[in-house]
């Protein structure tokens, strides 16, 4: 409303509601365009007609935006009670390339992760709210064993940073610390006591914050943290992901026994850190190497020689004799 009337967009005190006086200091009524998408269907049919959907305490239906590693992505609109299984697995399809379910993150960029072990949650306002995660815009983002879910943290955080129109200071300066903090543990920086300063600032910002977008900022955080903290304290503690995702946690490795020479990787190094030559296994150049990840995109699955380490140091290269590739006849 601040931003209708040509003002910055930040958040004013709630002691009057907006619909005694908001826009323009007249009675407003501010909803998003699905609510407001709702009232015709309603008159015209009536209130009865809309309560037949929904649970005792979330009527109607809910349209989702289904998307991140699900088979079937796009807008989906389900009665309000519908379980999180049925709309990943039913109507999403599951997870493609036969990946395992790992979490789930509702409502947006202030949502939060709900882990497989709840896919039996019914969806609702306050079944959402009581796990950790809240309805928000609807957004459904879908995670599989590949995502590390304290990255998952900074990237949700490090949006919210930059969405704060930075008027009180919990928020402005508590996401910057926040995603400091979460950006050095991903970096292999982390150090005793960050989980409990990141609980402390989270505290703050939830109390003390003026708007929903501060109150809610540390929802990313504090769900990960409540349904997978041994990922946070492998990163702080042994240094290691153990999604194998954090580019700074991980190494890559070519294993001798796989590798066939093909020198496809070394083609597409953009490092020309892949020491080749026809015949002869392939070696990573770990000091040249700068983790894009390239070579185990394009090794051929067929192979699968270029391999993920995080938390254990590479295996020296084999010898100049172990490396010649002796065809079979």
């Amino acid at each position: 409303m601040t931003a209708l009337e040509g003002r910055v967009g930040e958040p004013r005190p709630k002691y009057t509601r907006s619909n005694i006086k908001g826009l323009w200091e007249k009675p407003s009524v501010l909803n998003n365009v699905e609510t407001w998408a709702n009232v015709p269907l309603i008159i015209n049919n009536g209130a009865d007609w809309f309560t037949e959907y929904g649970t005792d305490t979330s009527k109607g239906t809910k349209i989702f935006s289904l998307v991140g590693k699900i088979t079937n992505t796009g807008l989906v609109e389900v009665p309000m009670g519908t379980t999180l299984r049925d709309i990943i697995f039913t109507i999403g399809g599951g997870i493609p390339g036969g990946r395992k379910f790992k979490a789930v993150q509702t409502g947006g960029p202030s949502g939060g992760c709900i882990p497989e072990d709840m896919l039996d949650l019914q969806v609702g306002f306050d079944e959402l709210t009581k796990v950790g995660s809240m309805m928000g815009s609807g957004g459904m983002i879908v995670m599989d064993e590949d995502t590390c879910m304290v990255d998952v943290a900074r990237y949700f955080i490090a949006f919210l940073t930059d969405e704060s129109c930075g008027k009180c200071l919990p928020c402005r300066e508590g996401l910057r610390q926040m995603l400091k903090i979460l950006t050095n543990i991903t970096q292999g920086k982390g150090k005793e006591g960050d989980i409990e300063l990141l609980e402390a600032l989270s505290e703050t910002a939830k109390e003390a914050a003026l708007c929903a977008l501060g109150k809610s900022a540390p929802n990313p955080f504090l769900s990960t943290l409540q349904y997978f903290r041994e990922e946070y304290e492998a990163h702080i503690h042994d240094k290691r992901c153990p999604a194998l995702s954090c580019k700074e946690l991980i190494s890559y490795y070519i294993d001798p026994t796989q590798c066939k020479a093909c020198m496809m990787c070394a083609r597409k190094c953009p490092a020309d850190a892949i020491d080749s030559a026809k015949n002869r296994v392939h070696i990573i150049d770990q000091d040249k190497c700068t983790k894009c990840g390239t070579c185990f995109e394009v090794c051929p699955p067929r192979f699968g020689a270029v391999t993920k380490l995080s938390g254990e140091p590479v295996p020296p290269p084999v010898s100049e004799e172990d490396r010649i590739i002796r065809k079979s006849k």
